[in-house]
């Protein structure tokens, strides 16, 4: 459960729904393959009307600084969230980002570029060896390359839909 009392069962001082939260921390982190805590910070930072610093994100999820700093680098990494400077707050703030579902996306593509890469050249370096590691060399290079087309015109087609 998070921290924190409230008069309104499931609730948290700040309003956020602790069941939500909770259902973030099972179902996006293991789509994602997330740990629980960095899908619940990812549901307390989406729920938020405003930037949380390092302190409310432990206080909110009664997390230790450790393992909030660990998952917000995640999200980040992920593209869902990023770091904001707070007018009058020393603490470095915490937002989901308005773009995250493009953000998570264009992480996905990133990803999937760099396995193209290696498919290509160990495809170039596999060309000596026997038909058969020859073919799934060929499969992975075919494989990453169709993906990598398909994740660019879906991000592209998010894109214009989310401007829209």
């Amino acid at each position: 459960m998070l921290a924190g009392d409230s008069d309104r069962e499931g609730e948290s001082p700040a309003g956020v729904d602790e069941l939500l939260v909770e259902d973030f921390g099972q179902r996006i982190g293991r789509a994602m393959g997330w740990p629980p805590m960095a899908g619940r910070l990812g549901g307390v930072l989406m729920l938020s009307p405003d930037p949380m610093t390092m302190t409310e994100l432990q206080e909110a999820l009664g997390a230790s600084k450790g393992s909030v700093s660990e998952m917000t680098r995640l999200l980040i990494t992920n593209g869902t969230v990023e770091r904001v400077k707070v007018p009058g707050v020393r603490q470095a703030g915490y937002v989901w980002r308005d773009d995250a579902w493009s953000g998570c996306l264009q992480h996905q593509l990133d990803q999937t570029q760099q396995l193209f890469e290696l498919a290509q050249v160990v495809r170039e370096r596999g060309a000596d060896m026997p038909e058969t590691q020859q073919a799934r060399l060929r499969d992975m290079h075919t494989y990453y390359a169709f993906m990598v087309r398909e994740l660019r015109r879906l991000l592209g087609e998010y894109q214009r839909l989310h401007a829209g």
